[in-house]
């Protein structure tokens, strides 16, 4: 039997950003791995959205998608079912490995442009 798909039950917005971050997490000048969880990635900086989008790595992603990522309640529900760790403003985001390992199912998100 295959795999249920989205197994913690994450509603889109957590779903997106959840993508999101997995995405920043993939990028060198982002994040950088966890010394203390094999296969976990400390999230350093988040992109600044300009105009109606932003940049990751070589994709572009459009700010209505992103709206997650200043949701303290999506923060909070990912953290709660183990996907990040949030230890506050002075602690740095942590990309679980369970959350790396999240098929999301939205990588459409990432949109492969050259401008």
């Amino acid at each position: 039997m295959p795999p249920k798909k989205n197994p913690l039950g994450l509603n889109a917005l957590q779903l997106r950003t959840l993508t999101l971050v997995q995405a920043v997490a993939a990028l060198d000048d982002h994040a950088a791995p966890a010394a203390d969880e094999p296969g976990a990635m400390v999230v350093t900086t988040l992109p600044r959205p300009h105009g109606d989008h932003f940049h990751l790595g070589d994709a572009v992603v459009s700010s209505r998608d992103a709206t997650g990522l200043s949701n303290p309640a999506v923060w909070t529900v990912l953290a709660r079912k183990g996907l990040i760790r949030n230890d506050g403003p002075s602690r740095p985001l942590v990309l679980t490995a369970a959350g790396a390992a999240y098929e999301t199912g939205l990588g459409s998100l990432l949109h492969r442009a050259d401008h």
